[in-house]
Parts: structure tokens; sequence; C-alpha cells
């Protein structure tokens, strides 16, 4: 246990360390006076976050009541956040990344080190989305054990300090994160940072691809998206042609966001994407009613434009002209948010929970690999988005 003083103090410094705003700062200093006079008047020296909920329940006027009432405002949230940072600072040290986007500031030697590391997945020829989600994760183990010795003293003390952090994490999530330190840890063992028993205290987070069953949608309710999409104007008949090219040909939003006219081979019927995911071409037959759909929106709803993707964003009506036109790479929305717009219309049912479709149905059904994880501290706290 320790004194609310000095975990107060502790995480000030490290918020200060961490670049935080000298206006947020205020602001957190405000709400742990609040909280330590709370402390106080309850006669409690060392930090306790049953208390510290109690605080929360109090200046927010019934916290856990606001919460069943789903009225909870975001000023309530922030001093939840407050509560548990000092709860996560206490046990890990360290201001976990759900709080801070700006928890992964590197030195200038540790940034040396994550260019390396970078350069290494490069040239191993990772995809993208891999080179990304390692180097995040290895930006965010930097800067963990920056304040615990960095690399030169790492050891299974620390990694396991690290590995705790991630409590509360999906199973895939972990394992994720978890190969992500690894392959850097083999990186910096082969740059001669780190000795080869550093990897043995990694452990494995075992997590089989099918540990969820697929979702997947009836024909009948595809029929029933696509007979709501109002084809009568611009943005229809591109909305009808983007679900056509999901649902038939199984192409992620993202694909056909990216499509150009140079992946439609019209005489041989065929479409061939560079797919986002994989980098890997794939050739997938050109259906008829998927062409139809894509001839009827380049016809008569696709802005005039030079941009050689097949989807354009249909401009206000005041800037509709050849030389005002929004491109694909400036949509406000991405396919699977115009998708959902037309499953509402629909007035589909949701089989998981039996009411009529919502946002919150639409992420857990088709987003489920990056869906909001749990808090690291949910095991006696109630979820907060983060």
């Amino acid at each position: 246990m320790v004194a609310v003083s000095e975990l107060v103090s502790g995480l000030d410094a490290e918020l200060v360390r961490l670049g935080y705003k000298p206006s947020t700062m205020v602001w957190y200093r405000g709400c742990w006076r609040r909280l330590q006079r709370f402390f106080a008047s309850r006669g409690v020296r060392e930090f306790s976050l049953d208390v510290a909920m109690a605080w929360v329940d109090q200046a927010s006027g019934g916290f856990f009541d606001k919460e069943q009432a789903g009225t909870l405002k975001p000023t309530d949230v922030y001093l939840f956040r407050v509560a548990a940072m000092l709860d996560d600072f206490a046990a890990h040290r360290a201001v976990l990344r759900r709080y801070s986007r700006n928890v992964d500031k590197l030195n200038a030697e540790q940034a040396g080190v994550l260019a390396r590391f970078t350069a290494s997945l490069q040239t191993a020829g990772c995809a993208v989305s891999t080179v990304r989600t390692y180097v995040t994760v290895a930006g965010e183990f930097l800067a963990f054990i920056g304040t615990r010795g960095g690399l030169a003293g790492l050891d299974a003390r620390v990694i396991d300090a690290f590995v705790a952090t991630l409590a509360g994490y999906q199973a895939k999530t972990v394992e994720q994160k978890l190969c992500a330190v690894r392959s850097f840890l083999r990186f910096a063992n082969g740059d001669g940072l780190v000795e080869a028993t550093v990897l043995e205290a990694v452990p494995a987070a075992k997590s089989t691809r099918q540990a969820r069953i697929p979702s997947v949608w009836d024909p009948a309710d595809v029929r029933k998206v696509l007979q709501a999409v109002d084809r009568g104007n611009p943005c229809g008949k591109r909305d009808y042609a983007i679900i056509l090219l999901i649902t038939r040909l199984g192409l992620r939003g993202v694909d056909v966001k990216r499509l150009r006219f140079a992946d439609l081979d019209w005489p041989g019927n065929r479409v061939s994407v560079v797919q986002a995911k994989t980098g890997r071409r794939i050739q997938l037959p050109l259906l008829k009613d998927v062409g139809w759909a894509i001839i009827d929106y380049i016809r008569h709803a696709r802005p005039v434009c030079e941009c050689r993707n097949c989807s354009c964003g249909i401009p206000p009506r005041s800037a509709r002209s050849p030389t005002r036109t929004i491109c694909t790479r400036s949509w406000s929305s991405t396919p699977g948010q115009r998708m959902f717009r037309w499953v509402r219309r629909a007035v589909m049912v949701c089989t998981r929970c039996g009411t009529h479709w919502r946002l919150d149905c639409w992420r857990k059904a088709h987003r489920s690999s990056r869906s909001p994880r749990s808090s690291a501290t949910s095991r006696s706290r109630p979820p907060v988005s983060t």
C-alpha cells in the first residue's frame, strides 16, 4: 500500500515527464486535491480503490446509478479515470496507454532503436499493418521500461511487470502484443542490446483462431438491405454498388474504397485487387449484378474528376462541378458506415440482442477484430470507453 500523497506526487511527476499540457495538469491537480480531502475526511492515509470509487460516486452525484440509467456525462467518466489512473499507477508505476497517447514519448536513443527495428521489419517483408502494429507496441514497451533501467537493465521482473499491464485485454490482443514484444526482443538480441535469456521471460498467450464463432448474415437480410437502398440519387447508386461488392464478392471495405478502374477487367469479367490487409493480389469474378451496379454508378452518379478510383464522394449540391469533387481519399465515412445506414433503414433485427440494429450491434458483429478493449481494471469497476 502507498500513501495517497506519495502516489499523487509520483503520478504528477510522471505526467509532466510525458509532456502533458499545463492546462491539463491544472485540472488533474484540482481533482487530486479534492480526492485527498475526501480521503482525509474518512481518516484514510493509504490509497484504496474502494474509497476512491466512493469519491467518484459522490463527486459525480451518483456515478453507478447514472451508469445503470445510461445518463453518464463525459465529466463523470473523467472523474472515474482519475481514480482508475491512480490505481493503475499504484500497481504498475506507469501511465498506461488507455489514458494517454503520449506514453510512448521516447528519447533519442530509444527512437533510434525503434527506427532500426522498423527498418528490419520492412526488410523482412512484413505487411504494412504488421509493421505498424509491432512498432506501436515496441514503442509502448520502450516507454514502459524507460523508467526501469531501459534495455540494459531488462530482466524477467520488468517483463512480468509489463505483462501485468495487459490484464483485461482480449486474448487475441494480448497474444498480438506479446508477439510484437517477442519480435522486438529478438531484434534487440541480434543488435546486442539484450541477452538471449530475456526472450525466455516473455510468456506465451494461447489463443486459437476459431476462439470466436464467425458472424455471417442471412441472404434474406442482405436482400432487405439492398431493397432499402434508394437508387434514385447519386449516393444511393454508389452505396448500392459498394454493398454488392462487399456482400457478393466478399471484399473488405478498405479494398472497395481503394478500387481503381485498372482493377476492373471488363472483357474477362474479373476484378483484380491488391488486398490492404495482406498485400496480395486476388482475382474475383465480376458478377453480372455487381458489374451493372458499377456501370450505373459510373454513368449516372459519379462526379466528373480525374481520380482513378472507381468510387468518389458526392460533393455538396453547391459544389458539384468538374473542378470541385471529393475523391475517395477524403471520404467522411467508410463503406462500413455507409452500409450501416441502409441496415438501419431496412429495420433489421439483431440476432444477438433481439432489438433493432444499433451501432453497437454493428461493431460487435463486423468489427470484432478491432472491438474496444475492456478496461484492465474492470474486475471491480464499471466499463469505461477509452
